[in-house]
């Protein structure tokens, strides 16, 4: 049995919990007892959560934990120093250490993720990297693992740093159940990207939507604006502006950011070769996907692979 602990500041996102709820799941899909969870704080008691919501804690003790966690708060957090001492000794002491959110600000203030490369929720990501210069940031990632610390993007993202134990410690099939159980999809890779286009094309109407969902099944196709228009049952000049409108983007640009999601993950999660992934999501060739990965990602194809292959290995 493997003991899990998470640390909670005053004002945590009451969300770092169902991020434990994996945990607890896995117990329940193995009919056993794989995890032991507890909630943490540096007094223990009843720890307020951003929405008011008291939560029991344990106060600090020994450190006896397989891993340990923090999340932190709704913006970037300074720990008490009895707060960062804890996490120094449970750096030591665990097999395994891991931010939640900006929780990471936690770790980066003990010195835990000097040199490491690390991620965080977007929005704090520019100013943790101006407060600790030696961290190594990588703003656009769900999850990074760098040797035994692991560090998860905003909210949600907690869920697949979860997952991503759960698969390490115990196997996919396991991991695969929970995520059923918890109704999300197993699992983001680690390297996948905060930023989806599909949430930034969120089209008020149903005719912008239906032309949407028309280019993302036909991601192979040339995908000019008279297609999309005739799939919105618009004219080619009522389409175009009623997509700008609704978007913000142009279709041509809508487009391309959607063959780029596309191909990213088919390069992160996939084995095709590099010219089977620029045909099936509708680039006219590789080089022509590899300058528009360089001028959106700054990375070719190949370094995006590269990078997410060592996460899965690490």
């Amino acid at each position: 049995m493997q003991r899990i602990g998470l640390v909670v500041l005053p004002d945590f996102q009451p969300i770092y919990l169902a991020a434990l709820s994996a945990f607890v799941f896995a117990n329940i899909s193995a009919k056993k007892t794989l995890y032991d969870v507890e909630i943490l704080s540096e007094h223990g008691g009843m720890v307020p959560s951003s929405l008011g919501t008291m939560t029991e804690t344990r106060k600090f003790g020994e450190l006896d934990y397989d891993t340990l966690l923090v999340g932190g708060g709704t913006e970037s957090v300074t720990a008490s120093p009895a707060v960062i001492e804890f996490m120094q000794r449970g750096h030591l002491a665990c097999r395994r250490i891991a931010s939640i959110c900006t929780g990471a600000f936690v770790l980066a203030q003990a010195g835990i993720l000097d040199g490491k490369r690390v991620t965080t929720h977007w929005i704090a990501a520019r100013e943790l990297k101006a407060r600790y210069p030696k961290v190594k940031m990588e703003e656009d990632r769900i999850f990074i693992i760098d040797g035994t610390v692991w560090t998860s993007a905003g909210m949600s993202a907690g869920i697949d740093l979860v997952l991503a134990m759960v698969e390490k410690d115990h196997g996919a099939e396991l991991a695969r159940s929970i995520a059923q159980i918890l109704v999300v999809y197993h699992r983001r890779a680690g390297g996948q990207s905060q930023h989806s286009e599909l949430l930034k094309l969120d089209a008020k109407s149903d005719r912008i939507q239906n032309a949407l969902d028309y280019a993302r099944r036909n991601l192979k196709s040339q995908l000019s604006v008279e297609q999309l228009a005739d799939a919105a049952h618009l004219s080619p000049r009522q389409f175009s502006r009623a997509f700008r409108t609704e978007t913000g983007q142009s279709p041509a640009k809508a487009v391309e950011n959607l063959r780029l999601e596309a191909a990213r993950l088919m390069m992160e999660q996939s084995r095709h070769p590099v010219e089977v992934v620029a045909t099936e999501t509708g680039f006219a060739d590789p080089e022509r996907m590899r300058r528009a990965f360089i001028r959106v990602f700054g990375q070719a194809p190949q370094v995006i692979r590269r990078n997410a292959r060592q996460e899965m290995t690490a």
